[in-house]
């Protein structure tokens, strides 16, 4: 079993940044590949981005070139960090674990319980 925390959520202007982390603990941290997903209301959940064992990372589109996904394996961490902030950023942000190089949220094993980013206009 793998528990992850998020923290970090809050609201924010457009045009701002906020970093969330995910703190993990369990089994080993670094035997999983760390994935971001977002839901807005009435919205399915959505990948955002994921990284790799060796921080190799992926983004969705829309989030590309904005959001920067790392991991610290010493401190059991991965971050998100996003900035040039956008309204329809808003969503419950939450970090995932998993054993595939994957974006479908069915081939992640272990969530979080999600944090709220409110970006206004």
């Amino acid at each position: 079993q793998v528990q992850l925390v998020e923290f970090g959520g809050g609201l924010v202007q457009a045009g701002g940044s906020l970093r969330l982390s995910c703190v993990a603990s369990g089994r080993t941290f670094n035997n999983y590949i760390m994935g971001w997903f977002r839901q807005a209301p009435g919205k399915e959940r959505e990948f955002v981005g994921r990284i790799s064992r060796s921080s190799t990372t992926y983004y969705e589109d829309s989030v590309k070139g904005r959001f920067t996904i790392s991991r610290d394996n010493a401190k059991n961490t991965v971050y998100l960090q996003m900035n040039s902030l956008k309204p329809e950023d808003t969503a419950v942000y939450y970090c995932a674990a998993t054993i595939d190089h994957a974006t479908a949220a069915s081939l992640y094993m272990y969530w979080g319980q999600g944090t709220q980013v409110t970006v206004s206009s």
